[in-house]
C-alpha cells in the first residue's frame, strides 16, 4: 500500500518523526503494532524495515488518517528513509501484529509505561489511548518513565506531558533526573495495583519482568527485534515462551511478561 509523505523532520541527531499520509482502506491501528516499509522500489536494500506506530489519528482533511512513526537512523535502510522527502510516496504493510491489551490495562489503578531509548517509539500511541478512556471515566493513574543515557537523549517528554500523564526521566549519567537505570526507578515508583507496560532493550524488559514477577504485577512487554517478512512465515523472529516458539511479528510484538523464557 502506498502512503503518502506528509513530512519527515529531524527531532534529533539521528531521530526523525514521519507522517504519512494512508489511503482509503487502511485498517484502523491498535497502540503496539507496526509499520512494515520498503524503503526503495529496488532491491537494496532488499528486506522492508519495521517500525513502530507511534501515533495513529485523524489529518483534519475529509476521511483523512496520518499514521505518525518516530525511528532513530541506524544503517543504511533508516538513512534512506531519512532522505524521503514530501510528496514522495514509500510503500507499507500494516498495520502488523498483536499490540497491547487495552481492555486489561483499562482494569488497573496505576499503569506504569517503561520506555528506554527509542522503546519509546510504541508508547506515545497507548498513552494517549489510555488518556483518551480516562477521560470516558476509566479511572487510573498514568506514570510515564523515560530511561536513557544522557538528558540529550530525551524524546517526547513535553507531548507525554501534554497528553496530562506524570513523566520521570532516569538518565544513566545523572544529567537528568534520577541518576541510574529505568529499572531501578521503577523498583522506587511502583504501587500496589499497578500494571506495567515497557518497551526497550531485551535486558531492560527481562529487568522489567523480575520486578512485575518479585511484586506480583502483570507486564505487558513490546519486543524490539529484526524482521524478515512481518507476517510470521519466515520464522525470523521467533523469541521462546512457556508455550513454545512464537513469532515476535505475529504474535507479537507485544506479549505478557510471564510468558516470555528470557534465560537462553
Amino acid at each position: 500500500m502506498k502512503c503518502e509523505v506528509l513530512s519527515n523532520v529531524f527531532l534529533k541527531e539521528r531521530r526523525l518523526l514521519l507522517d504519512l499520509a494512508v489511503p482509503a482502506g487502511f485498517a484502523a491501528a491498535s497502540p503496539g503494532q507496526f509499520l512494515h516499509i520498503r524503503i526503495e522500489d529496488s532491491c537494496d536494500p532488499l528486506l522492508r524495515r519495521p517500525l513502530s506506530i507511534h501515533d495513529y489519528c485523524a489529518s483534519g482533511k475529509k476521511n483523512g488518517v496520518v499514521v505518525r512513526v518516530l525511528y532513530e537512523v541506524v544503517g543504511k535502510g533508516t538513512a534512506l528513509l531519512s532522505e524521503k522527502k514530501p510528496y514522495s510516496e514509500i510503500d507499507c504493510l500494516g498495520p502488523l501484529g498483536s499490540g497491547f491489551d487495552m481492555e486489561k490495562i483499562a482494569g488497573y489503578k496505576n499503569v506504569y509505561i517503561i520506555a528506554g531509548g527509542m522503546g519509546v517509539a510504541p508508547l506515545f500511541f497507548l498513552v494517549r489511548k489510555i488518556m483518551e478512556c480516562k477521560v470516558k471515566s476509566v479511572k487510573c493513574k498514568v506514570a510515564v518513565l523515560l530511561g536513557v543515557k544522557t538528558k540529550n537523549d530525551i524524546l517526547r517528554e513535553k507531548e507525554f506531558k501534554d497528553l496530562g500523564c506524570q513523566v520521570h526521566i532516569a538518565t544513566e549519567d545523572g544529567s537528568k533526573g534520577f541518576k541510574g537505570r529505568v529499572t531501578e526507578l521503577l523498583k522506587e515508583k511502583l504501587q500496589p495495583r499497578s500494571i506495567i507496560c515497557a518497551c526497550g532493550p531485551k535486558p531492560m524488559l527481562a529487568a522489567v519482568s523480575e520486578i512485575a514477577r518479585s511484586n506480583n504485577v502483570p507486564a505487558q512487554v513490546s519486543l524490539e527485534e529484526f524482521m524478515g517478512c512481518g507476517l510470521g512465515a519466515c520464522l525470523g523472529c521467533v523469541i521462546r515462551t512457556t508455550s513454545g516458539y512464537k513469532r515476535i511479528c505475529h504474535d507479537g510484538p507485544v506479549f505478557d511478561s510471564s510468558e516470555i523464557i528470557w534465560k537462553d
